[in-house]
């Protein structure tokens, strides 16, 4: 997912280019290895695909460069090592003894294990000092994020692998595009009461359920009767349903706003970290055979995304099912 970048993640070159057509103020952390990246920022240069240092992305080369992360207001900063001219890099991670070669040099940082996540993935402020995401906060270190999103495989990293190692932390960076992986985040229990039903939703992650504002998720409550649906907990949008409903919501001077770049206020409705809610549902009186169907889902680009980029051409907008539960009666 780091290779996903400006030039192929529709969403993301959408949205910025709606934000501005002169400055690419995302390249801090969405193109991290321009040679001109001042320029992209202030508007004196823009994304150019024949640029190979534009088209990398976050790549393998500029997380291991990172000598150090700077704590800010507004959105943290990565300190890239500086390579004398001539010399070989020198390349960073968590190994004990890691293997130079002939092209680089490699050291163990301390900050691989602490903080080096936190250099794009903390959070992230607008102009107007609005929140417009937040994944970690200041008491994490990046051994959690490591664990999860990284974990270890066997095999050495490398193809040709001197000290023939064991395993590694895999770089596939699971998250919510992997069918699998996006199940373990959260527990779903589904209980009868007096009048309907109670949904137990618990945020096993270590960030809010949402963290990122184009983002939604949402429950799906069905009623199931001789094979149809005779009560939902929405008509047309899952928004519709203010407490299943999972996403962030911004406003520009009083009136609702898609685009966070610019809020003047916002709020989140979310799951945080380790974070438990019980969702009660009136539902119709339950027959003898009806099933309940509860389906957590996500949306990579939320509805009111469409209103501002065209996004026909994609699936960003189809919900994708997280998980599902059913309760028999």
């Amino acid at each position: 997912m780091h290779a996903k970048g400006y030039f192929n993640d529709t969403l993301h070159r959408k949205i910025a280019d709606k934000v501005s057509t002169q400055n690419y103020t995302c390249a801090r952390c969405h193109m991290p290895m321009a040679d001109n990246i001042d320029a992209l920022m202030s508007g004196e240069a823009r994304p150019d695909k024949s640029n190979k240092t534009h088209t990398d992305a976050i790549s393998c080369y500029f997380c291991h460069t990172i000598a150090y992360v700077k704590k800010a207001h507004r959105f943290n900063i990565n300190t890239k090592a500086r390579q004398a001219d001539g010399y070989k890099p020198t390349l960073y991670g968590r190994l004990e003894n890691p293997d130079s070669s002939d092209k680089h040099d490699s050291v163990k940082n301390p900050i691989y294990g602490q903080k080096v996540c936190m250099g794009c993935h903390s959070h992230k402020l607008n102009e107007n000092n609005v929140t417009i995401f937040r994944a970690m906060n200041e008491k994490q270190n990046s051994l959690g994020c490591i664990k999860c999103h990284m974990p270890e495989v066997d095999g050495g990293v490398e193809k040709m692998d001197k000290r023939a190692r064991g395993h590694h932390a895999s770089h596939r960076f699971l998250g919510i595009h992997d069918k699998a992986f996006r199940k373990t985040g959260v527990d779903m229990n589904l209980s009868k009461v007096d009048d309907g039903i109670e949904v137990t939703l618990t945020n096993k992650m270590k960030h809010p359920l949402i963290i990122q504002p184009a983002r939604a998720k949402f429950l799906k409550v069905e009623v199931v009767r001789n094979g149809n649906v005779v009560w939902q907990n929405f008509k047309t949008s899952p928004s519709e349903d203010k407490q299943g409903y999972f996403a962030y919501f911004f406003t520009k001077d009083g009136k609702d706003v898609t685009l966070p770049a610019h809020a003047t206020k916002g709020r989140a409705h979310n799951l945080e970290a380790k974070e438990t809610k019980v969702l009660h549902y009136t539902i119709p009186t339950l027959q003898k055979g009806d099933e309940v169907q509860v389906g957590l889902y996500v949306q990579l680009a939320k509805d009111a995304c469409s209103g501002i980029v065209d996004l026909s051409d994609t699936n960003l907008t189809t919900p994708q099912l997280i998980k599902q539960e059913k309760l028999k009666f």
